[in-house]
C-alpha cells in the first residue's frame, strides 16, 4: 500500500514553513543563531506541523511557478517582520547596556556575545542572557505562535502584502527602541553622575588622591549594584514592552 499526500497539502505545508522560517531566522534568542542548523530546521518544522489546523486550503493543482514564488516570498516576509519586531524589543535593552557600559567603565572589557560570536561589552552579554530568559518567562514565545495562527486566518497563503497601515505599529516599535533604551539607562546614569560629582569634590579636598584609579571600581560596583536593584523593574518593563509588541503584531495580523 502506498501512502501519499495531496498536492494542495504539500504546497500549504511549504508556505506555512516559509512564514515560520522567516520568524525563526530572526528570532533573538541567545546562542540560537550559532546553534547547529539542524536544530533550527527541526524547530521550524515542529511549529509548522503544530499549526496544521490553520493551514490554508488550496486547490489540488500545481500553481504557476511565478505565483508559487510570490506566495513564498510573501510568507517569508511576514515571518521576517515578526522576527524584527521582537528583535526591536531586545535591542532596546542592548542600547541601555551599551550606554551604561561606556559610562560605568565596563566598555574597557569585552567578551564573546553568544548571539553574534563577536566581541561585546560585559553588560551587553549579560543583558542578552537576561532578555533571553525574560522572552520565555513572560510567555512571549507562546504569544508569537498564537499570532502566527491568527495570521493564517486573516491572510491565507500569499495574500499578505506589506503596507504602511500594516507596518505602522512595527515601525513605531523600531522608533521607540532608542527611547526605551535611554529610559532604562537613565537611573544608573544619574547615579554615576552623582558619583562623579562626589569624586570631584573629594579631589578638591584631597588633591593627593588618585581619582582615576578610584573612580573605576567605585563606578563599576555602583552600576552593578544599581542594576541588581532594578532587575525586577526591568522585568516588568520588558513584560509591558512585550505586550505592546504582541499588540502591534496582532494588529498587523488582522486581529
Amino acid at each position: 500500500m502506498t501512502l501519499g499526500l495531496p498536492l494542495s497539502t504539500m504546497i500549504a505545508f511549504l508556505l506555512v514553513l516559509a512564514r515560520v522560517a522567516g520568524l525563526v531566522t530572526f528570532l533573538p534568542i541567545p546562542g540560537f543563531k550559532n546553534a547547529p542548523s539542524q536544530i533550527r530546521v527541526v524547530l521550524a518544522l515542529a511549529i509548522a506541523v503544530a499549526l496544521f489546523p490553520v493551514w490554508p486550503s488550496l486547490p489540488n493543482q500545481l500553481p504557476p511557478f511565478g505565483q508559487l514564488v510570490a506566495w513564498a516570498l510573501s510568507e517569508a516576509a511576514f515571518g521576517i517582520v515578526v522576527g524584527l519586531a521582537v528583535a526591536f524589543l531586545t535591542e532596546a535593552f542592548q542600547v541601555a547596556a551599551q550606554v551604561l557600559g561606556l559610562q560605568a567603565g565596563y566598555g574597557y572589557a569585552s567578551t564573546i556575545d553568544p548571539s553574534s560570536q563577536a566581541d561585546s561589552g560585559v553588560l551587553q552579554v549579560l543583558m542578552t542572557l537576561f532578555t533571553g530568559l525574560l522572552f520565555f518567562s513572560s510567555g512571549m514565545d507562546r504569544s508569537l505562535i498564537r499570532v502566527l495562527a491568527a495570521s493564517f486566518e486573516k491572510f491565507p497563503a500569499g495574500s499578505w502584502l506589506p503596507s504602511a497601515a500594516s507596518l505602522d505599529g512595527v515601525l513605531h516599535l523600531g522608533a521607540g527602541m532608542f527611547s526605551l533604551g535611554l529610559r532604562l539607562a537613565m537611573p544608573v546614569i544619574a547615579l554615576l553622575v552623582l558619583i562623579d560629582f562626589a569624586l570631584a569634590m573629594l579631589g578638591r579636598m584631597q588633591q593627593q588622591l588618585q581619582l582615576l584609579s578610584l573612580a573605576f571600581p567605585v563606578k563599576m560596583i555602583a552600576a552593578l549594584a544599581m542594576l541588581t536593584a532594578l532587575a525586577p523593574v526591568f522585568a516588568r518593563i520588558f513584560e509591558s514592552a512585550a505586550g505592546r509588541t504582541i499588540s502591534a503584531l496582532a494588529r498587523m495580523a488582522g486581529q
